[in-house]
């Protein structure tokens, strides 16, 4: 993890679903790619058992001082994200 990834490390926000319920997530990473910066987003269950959700990828946007998750609208910018976040993660594996 980079420095500024560090800085972030077990840091909360909030998003809001697809179902427009406000979901806490933990910033798991963030990654540069394509001259783009991104979150690693893990929801928080209540239930620990409960242990199955997704990662959620979003567009991390800075404007000054303030920052904010985006959703990454286009499909194609999607796909190559987590191509490139799973590329990541088998270099990790070996």
């Amino acid at each position: 993890m980079s420095e500024e990834n560090q800085e972030m490390e077990q840091q909360f926000v909030e998003i809001y679903g697809e179902d427009g319920q406000i979901v806490k997530c933990e910033i798991y990473d963030v990654i540069d790619f394509e001259d783009k910066t991104y979150a690693l987003l893990l929801p928080v269950t209540e239930d620990e058992e409960d242990d199955d959700s997704e990662v959620i990828v979003m567009e991390y946007i800075e404007e000054g001082e303030d920052g904010y998750f985006q959703n990454i609208e286009d499909e194609e910018e999607f796909k190559k994200v987590c191509a490139f976040i799973e590329s990541l993660d088998d270099e990790e594996d070996e």
